[in-house]
């Protein structure tokens, strides 16, 4: 009897039966895809959170501000930092629920975070498959950026999340275009600009993503109904936020670092485009991401060499796109090679080694530019029940509206109102007259300062409290913390 042919074998090798052989690797599923990047994120974000219970101006802001009631924060909105208004309002309630101090503060930030690269994870996954997805959700989850941001007190990674998820929307508007579908993504897009005003660059990007596209002439006037909505909703918020403008006066124009920085990171991500292969999705993967990435940075530094506006983290959304850029290319590459597996995870293991020096330093009080609760502590060591402060500038008082029970038994000498009572961040200071007399009551004040590289503010209080320091008083000790100086002054021979 003759045997089948697919049967046969050759010499020394075992037998197989026919519609068997070596099986392709199995793809990640969606919850895998997800989940790895999520946890990824998770973890780092929980890794040193406390940051050596340090705490800069600008999460100190959040602190003080999401510790008002509602009414009291509401009045502060009027008259600065309308543009967090709602992230202040959801930290007030959290706050109200479990007041868990540094954890609290920046634990909706790790949480957000992680829902972002989940997020991001999923759009590679939707645009161009699930080794996509896992790539993309592991280097956004890497980025020494989203590692910083996801250990902040403030807006900037919930905003992240935000934008990641309107995305989502817009691919299913455009893969199944109903009312119902642009109305979800114009209600998202509309809470994610209230959230941070600048989220709105976004959408911009989403509009340049269908013309890129080329989608039918119906999709686009849908986005545009949408994106009309969106603006009608921002509107108020605008406006108020633009009288407001001085708040961000400290922006310089962008100089050459902001402009390399910017460049080097779109060129990768151009680089990365070209390297990503076609792959069937609801938009084109680079369609997507390219827009993301460089329209939102791109606006806000041409607008900043007319008004400036441009700080990196405001845009930090920007990093989802490079990631799915990434993601993409590092799938073609992965693809390329003889072991995919075994180079994915020595690719992995090299970026971890790269990357640990900065994940180190980026929780330590090093990494921010200043640590208002070390200069707390720091008066609180030079100072005795009695002694006088002044914050010089006024604007520095974070110390003490963070801290306040590092400031027990001080005089404040240069206070008239304080900041929840007048409504304002820092409160409001005695005309420089008064300043003067109260100062020359005090036998030891210690001031919390600047560093020396600073320039003084020139206005008549911050003048008289230099005046009659050099004149009247002696230096007696100084601590220098992260971005402040905390210097004890005394009357001659009372050291």
């Amino acid at each position: 009897m003759a045997r089948s042919p697919a049967l046969d074998t050759a010499p020394g090798l075992p037998r197989t039966r026919p519609g068997t052989g070596p099986r392709p690797p199995r793809r990640p599923g969606r919850a895998a895809v997800a989940l790895a990047p999520a946890g990824l994120t998770l973890a780092l974000g929980l890794w040193g959170i406390r940051r050596g219970n340090s705490m800069w101006r600008d999460e100190s802001t959040t602190y003080q501000v999401a510790h008002r009631s509602v009414a009291q924060i509401v009045r502060l909105l009027g008259d600065a930092d309308v543009a967090h208004g709602v992230y202040y309002l959801l930290m007030h309630g959290l706050f109200a629920l479990w007041d868990g101090g540094l954890l609290a503060l920046r634990l909706p930030s790790v949480l957000a975070m992680a829902a972002a690269a989940a997020g991001v994870a999923l759009l590679g996954h939707r645009l161009a498959g699930p080794r996509t997805g896992l790539a993309a959700g592991t280097v956004f989850s890497l980025a020494p950026a989203v590692q910083r941001y996801a250990q902040e007190g403030r807006s900037y990674a919930l905003v992240c999340a935000a934008v990641v998820g309107s995305t989502h929307l817009l691919l299913s508007a455009v893969a199944r275009p109903r009312k119902r579908t642009w109305t979800g993504y114009a209600a998202a897009a509309s809470a994610t600009c209230l959230l941070h005003e600048f989220a709105v660059l976004a959408v911009l990007a989403h509009g340049a993503t269908l013309l890129c596209a080329r989608v039918p002439a119906p999709v686009r006037w849908a986005w545009a109904k949408a994106a009309s909505a969106v603006a009608v909703v921002l509107a108020p918020l605008a406006t108020v936020s633009q009288q407001q403008a001085a708040l961000v006066g400290w922006i310089a124009s962008p100089g050459p670092p902001e402009l390399l920085g910017f460049a080097a990171l779109a060129l990768v991500g151009l680089g990365c485009a070209k390297a990503a292969p076609a792959a069937p999705g609801p938009l084109p993967l680079p369609a997507l991401a390219l827009p993301l990435l460089t329209l939102p940075g791109a606006t806000l530094l041409a607008v900043s060499f007319l008004h400036p506006i441009y700080v990196d983290r405001y845009v930090l959304y920007s990093c989802a796109g490079l990631a799915l850029l990434a993601g993409a290319a590092l799938e073609a590459v992965l693809r390329a090679v003889p072991r995919p597996r075994a180079a994915a995870a020595a690719l992995a293991a090299v970026a971890v080694a790269a990357l640990l020096p900065c994940s180190i330093h980026l929780r330590t009080p090093q990494s921010r530019l200043d640590d208002p609760m070390a200069a707390a502590r720091a008066v609180r060591e030079l100072t005795r029940p009695g002694d006088g402060v002044l914050f010089m500038p006024a604007r520095r008082r974070e110390p003490i509206l963070s801290s306040p029970g590092e400031f027990r038994g001080l005089r404040e000498l240069a206070l008239a109102r304080h900041a929840v009572a007048s409504g304002t961040l820092h409160g409001i200071e005695l005309p420089a007259p008064r300043i003067r007399a109260r100062m020359l009551t005090a036998e030891r004040i210690a001031a919390v300062t600047d560093p020396p590289d600073q320039p003084l503010d020139d206005t008549p209080q911050e003048r008289v409290k230099r005046e009659v320091l050099d004149r009247y008083f002696r230096r007696c000790a100084q601590r220098e913390v992260q971005g402040m100086v905390v210097v004890l002054y005394a009357r001659p021979g009372r050291c």
